[in-house]
């Protein structure tokens, strides 16, 4: 897990609005694309349509409308996390 992924999963906690979490890391729109589709793929983080409402990868379009989902770090990503 590089730095920058462990400060984004240190977000994620909770359920957070991508906004929110844009704002907490302060990382440009493109970067956290990049790392929280990475995460996700790996099965670090999960992706919510809304705070309630959890989502499969091949359902949504992360690349397009990344901004409009909620992450959450998963219990494997929370592991990963922990372990460093």
């Amino acid at each position: 897990m590089t730095d920058l992924e462990f400060d984004i999963i240190d977000e994620l906690y909770f359920v957070t609005a991508y906004k929110d979490l844009r704002e907490a890391t302060e990382l440009s729109d493109e970067m956290l694309k990049t790392n929280l589709i990475n995460m996700a793929r790996r099965g670090w983080v999960r992706v919510y349509r809304s705070v309630d409402e959890e989502s499969e990868l091949d359902k949504l379009d992360l690349e397009n409308d990344f901004q409009s989902y909620f992450y959450l770090a998963s219990k494997k990503g929370l592991f990963e996390h922990n372990s460093q």
